[in-house]
C-alpha cells in the first residue's frame, strides 16, 4: 500500500526526533491538569509543522487535518504522569521529584504528534482526522469529560486510542472487541460510635467490629449478588480506626474500589452497595456514611473499530496482532465511547526478553520501538477509516 511508504520514509526522516521529543517529555513529567509545558511543546511541533492546533480550556489541545466537509474520525492521546518516583536509571528519567511517566503516557503523546505531523505531509487525506491531546486521564472525574464538554467530540465519527501495555513484545498490539477494561469506582465508609472500654462491648456499638463485618462481608454479598463472569471485583486499599488495644474508637474508616467489566452491572452498584452495608451495619447500632464515588465506566470497544485497528497494524506486519484480555483497571477513553463508537487497543512495549515491568510501578520501561509501531498504527487507522468510512 502507497500510504505504508510514505509513513515509513518520514519514520526514516523523523525517527530519531520523535524519540528525542519523548524523551523530553519523559524527563519532564506533569501531573494532572498541570500539562502545560507538554502542551506548549505539542502547539509548538504542530505549528511549526502549518497546521493550526487549538488549546483545551483547560491543558492540553485538539488539531484539525484533512477534509473539513465529511466524516471525520479522532485519534486521542492522553498527556499527563503519575505522582510515582521513578527508579529506572534512564538517563532521560525523571528531573521532577515524585513525579514520573510511568504510565507510558509520554510515548501516547509522541505517536499522536508523530503521526500527526506524518499525516501533515500527505497531499489528500481520504478523510478528516483530529488529533486529540488529552490531560488528566490518571484523576476523575478525569481529563476525557471536560475535553467532551469543549466539543473534541463535535462532528466526530469514531475514535480510536492506543494505550502501552507491557505485557505483549514490542511491535505488536492486543486488540480485543467488547469490553477491554472495567469499570472503576472508589468507596469510603465512615464508622462513628460513642467508643468504650473492650470489656463492655454491649454498652456501647462495637466499631472495630462493624469495620471487619464490612471488610469481609461486602465483598461476599457483592459475590454473590452479581453474576461473576462480569468480572465485577470489590478490594479493600485501606482500614484505619483505633489505636488502643482497651478501647472501642470512636471513628474508623475504610476506603476501596469496586470494579466492573459490564456496563449495565456499573449502573446498579452504587445501589447495592449501599443496600449491603446497610444490612450489616444496622443491628449493630454505629452510625455511619457511605460515600461511593462513580469513576470510569468500562472501555466497551466497537467491533467494526477495533477490526479497523487490526487491519491497520496486519498493513504493516501480516504478525502483528494478538489478542488481549480485559483489564480490570479504569481509563476514562471510556467517556468518549458513550457518544460516539471507537476502539482502544494494546501497544506492546516489552522487548521481548527480560522482566515485565508493570505500568503504575517506579521502575516501568517501555521500549522506544514502539513509538514506530503506534505511529504506524494510527496512521494507517486513518487510511483504513477512509475506504470504511469517505
Amino acid at each position: 500500500m502507497k500510504y505504508i511508504a510514505h509513513v515509513d520514509d518520514w519514520l526514516t526522516r523523523k525517527g530519531e526526533w520523535l524519540r528525542e521529543f519523548r524523551r523530553d517529555v519523559h524527563a519532564h513529567p506533569e501531573l494532572s491538569w498541570q500539562e502545560r509545558r507538554t502542551t506548549e511543546l505539542v502547539f509548538e511541533a504542530l505549528t511549526a509543522a502549518g497546521l493550526h492546533p487549538r488549546r483545551l480550556s483547560t491543558t492540553g489541545l485538539v488539531c484539525d487535518l484533512g477534509p473539513s466537509e465529511g466524516p471525520r474520525i479522532a485519534l486521542r492521546a492522553d498527556m499527563d504522569a503519575l505522582p510515582i518516583h521513578e527508579d529506572t536509571g534512564l538517563p532521560f528519567a525523571s528531573t521532577s521529584a515524585g513525579v514520573s511517566h510511568a504510565c507510558g503516557h509520554d510515548l501516547h503523546t509522541s505517536i499522536l504528534l508523530g503521526t500527526g505531523l506524518a499525516l501533515a505531509t500527505v497531499p489528500e487525506l481520504p478523510i478528516g482526522v483530529r488529533l486529540v491531546f488529552q490531560p488528566a486521564e490518571e484523576v476523575m472525574p478525569g481529563g476525557a469529560l471536560s475535553a467532551v464538554r469543549d466539543g473534541v467530540l463535535d462532528g466526530v465519527s469514531k475514535i480510536f486510542a492506543l494505550h502501552c501495555d507491557p505485557r505483549i513484545e514490542v511491535g505488536k498490539v492486543g486488540v480485543r472487541s467488547g469490553p477491554i477494561t472495567s469499570a472503576a469506582d472508589h468507596l469510603e465508609v465512615v464508622l462513628h460510635s460513642a467508643g468504650g472500654h473492650t470489656s463492655r462491648p454491649h454498652l456501647t456499638s462495637d466499631l472495630i467490629y462493624g469495620l471487619g463485618t464490612v471488610i469481609v462481608g461486602l465483598p461476599g454479598v457483592l459475590s454473590r449478588r452479581i453474576d461473576p463472569r462480569s468480572g465485577t471485583v470489590m478490594v479493600w486499599g485501606a482500614a484505619n480506626g483505633g489505636s488502643a488495644p482497651n478501647a472501642i474508637p470512636q471513628i474508623g474508616r475504610l476506603n476501596g474500589t469496586v470494579r466492573t467489566g459490564e456496563h449495565h452491572v456499573w449502573e446498579i452498584l452504587e445501589p447495592l452497595v449501599r443496600e449491603a452495608v446497610d444490612g450489616m451495619l444496622g443491628p449493630l447500632r454505629l452510625k455511619y456514611e457511605v460515600n461511593y464515588t462513580r469513576g470510569v465506566p468500562p472501555v466497551i470497544n466497537d467491533e467494526a473499530a477495533t477490526a479497523t485497528i487490526a487491519a491497520a497494524a496486519r498493513a504493516f506486519d501480516p504478525e502483528g496482532v494478538t489478542d488481549t484480555p480485559q483489564s480490570g483497571g479504569g481509563e476514562d477513553f471510556s467517556w468518549y465511547l458513550e457518544d460516539v463508537p471507537g476502539a482502544m487497543a494494546r501497544l506492546g512495549v516489552w522487548p521481548g526478553e527480560g522482566p515485565q515491568h508493570d505500568i503504575h510501578q517506579p521502575d516501568f520501561i517501555a521500549d522506544e520501538r514502539a513509538l514506530e509501531t503506534g505511529v504506524r498504527i494510527l496512521y494507517g487507522i486513518v487510511f483504513e477509516s477512509g475506504s470504511e468510512l469517505g
